[in-house]
């Protein structure tokens, strides 16, 4: 895969910008965590080079110095929110990522529940931290936030909250998800700790949209189409240009709070230490961009992306019209069709000549491989043997996996598991390749290309099952399907 990012650069020169943020305060930074922490595979698929560990691991290099903090919305528990990409519950997903996080060496020190209004699942959410050994605390409700300045910024506002202790100069404010209070959670501290006569800053980590790059930069596109659900707008922050006469990118959101933020500063510490939302940030990804066309060509297909894991969502009964006709908005904008992507014209001609569904993949080198379905196999499980025999050299008219060894695995799905489809999925053919292997150097030769398939992209004419996802999920593929159901 080409690279486009210098990995090692970033892990220095963030670290080291983090630590002069700390310094700029009594030792006390509060640092709010947006995005994905363990798995930034956004952030790795446009940046090429960039690891989906990398905040952590730059993090590692702080890590005496670091506190977690936890945060979690007493909304988000009683309505039993789920993660999408992990299909947990935003609780749950706080002991997940607690446990992840010391099993790395990190220091958890707390949880904190806000909007907090007497929900009794956040109760019994908390009841079940105690038992646990976890410490916890209760962030209320506050009527008018964020424009209420004069309640917040008082004691039966923020100063109704529960003082969250901490021990650490570094205090790491993270979520299972937006929406979570975080910003909250940072400014409340911020109160509490200058009644306790500390001057506590506030600082975010985001790694999108990039505030160095141009507005229109295919990689800040890339992430109005990856937030096109939220309908977040990437916009030139008028506080920076003001301030400094330059341009910088921030998004809407941000830029709309700012005055409130600026009034909080100012109810807090009698001033703003910061002249724009821009000012807030700590990112120095921008900085370590290596080659900028491959960054550009890897964001391109990643709206390309976006785009067909809005309109599958839709094909399946999401009501997220406004998503689709976003990423569309952004596809002019970055003068993109969907035949931009190779993969997906290699695909729509494989199933033209066919006549039936196909699937197509690009490898590193790219050559692209194509397969159709067929009554054995489907096309993402035919595409594995194709591509595999391609990369160990193996004729192409070999049948790794006699017929009849899938007959009676057909058989078992359609007579005793009830299957509509009696084609083999990937995961079949995987397993069958495996049984076959110890006796079969094709099909322990096939095997062993598996891991090179990561990185490469991957289309299917039609939307593939939830099996044949995860499969090229864990192969480290790019997957997109055209909106069609299977009949």
């Amino acid at each position: 895969m080409k690279t486009g990012f210098d990995n090692e650069k970033y892990l220095r020169i963030q670290s080291e910008h983090i630590r002069e943020r700390i310094a700029q305060f009594d030792g006390k930074l509060y640092l709010e965590l947006g995005g994905k922490l363990f798995d930034d595979h956004h952030a790795s698929r446009v940046l090429p080079g960039f690891r989906p560990d990398s905040k952590l691991r730059m993090l590692a290099q702080l890590r005496d110095s670091i506190e977690i903090v936890i945060v979690v919305s007493a909304d988000d528990i009683e309505k039993n929110k789920v993660r999408s990409d992990l299909g947990i519950t935003y609780d749950e997903d706080v002991l997940r990522l607690r446990e992840e996080f010391m099993q790395r060496g990190f220091m958890v020190g707390s949880v904190v529940i806000t909007h907090y209004d007497g929900q009794r699942a956040a109760d019994q959410f908390r009841h079940r931290l105690e038992r646990l050994g976890i410490s916890s605390y209760i962030h209320y409700l506050i009527d008018g936030y964020p424009h209420n300045v004069e309640l917040i910024a008082s004691d039966e506002g923020f100063g109704k909250n529960d003082y969250v202790e901490t021990s650490r100069e570094l205090v790491i404010v993270t979520a299972p998800g937006p929406g979570s209070g975080k910003m909250a959670t940072c400014l409340s501290q911020l109160y509490n700790e200058n009644k306790r006569g500390i001057r506590a800053g506030y600082a975010k980590f985001e790694t999108f949209p990039v505030w160095n790059l141009p507005l229109k930069h295919p990689v800040n596109i890339a992430y109005e189409a990856a937030t096109a659900d939220l309908n977040d707008v990437n916009m030139i922050d008028p506080f920076h240009l003001e301030a400094y006469g330059s341009m910088a990118v921030n998004y809407n959101r941000d830029i709309e709070i700012f005055p409130v933020l600026n009034a909080l500063f100012e109810g807090i510490y009698g001033e703003n230490p910061y002249k724009s939302p821009t000012d807030m940030g700590v990112n120095m990804v921008g900085f370590c961009i290596s080659d900028d066309e491959v960054c550009c060509n890897a964001s391109r297909d990643e709206i390309i992306r976006r785009y067909y894991d809005a309109t599958n969502k839709m094909a399946e009964g999401a009501d997220n019209e406004r998503e689709v006709h976003k990423i569309q908005m952004l596809f002019n904008q970055a003068k993109l069709t969907t035949a931009y992507r190779r993969v997906t014209v290699a695909a729509a001609a494989k199933q033209e000549l066919s006549g039936h569904t196909a699937a197509a993949i690009e490898l590193d080198d790219g050559t692209i491989i194509t397969s159709k379905s067929s009554p054995l196999l489907g096309c993402s499980a035919a595409l594995l043997l194709n591509v595999t025999k391609h990369m160990a050299g193996i004729d192409h008219e070999l049948r790794l996996i006699p017929q009849s060894l899938i007959e009676p695995v057909q058989k078992t799905k359609i007579e005793y598991l009830g299957a509509r489809n009696p084609r083999l999925h990937t995961d079949e053919v995987l397993v069958a390749l495996s049984v076959l292997s110890p006796h079969d150097d094709n099909c322990r030769r096939a095997l062993e290309q598996l891991p090179r398939l990561r990185n490469c992209q991957v289309h299917s004419t039609v939307m593939l099952s939830e099996v044949d996802r995860k499969i090229f999920k864990k192969l480290g593929c790019g997957l997109t399907c055209d909106p069609v159901r299977k009949k």
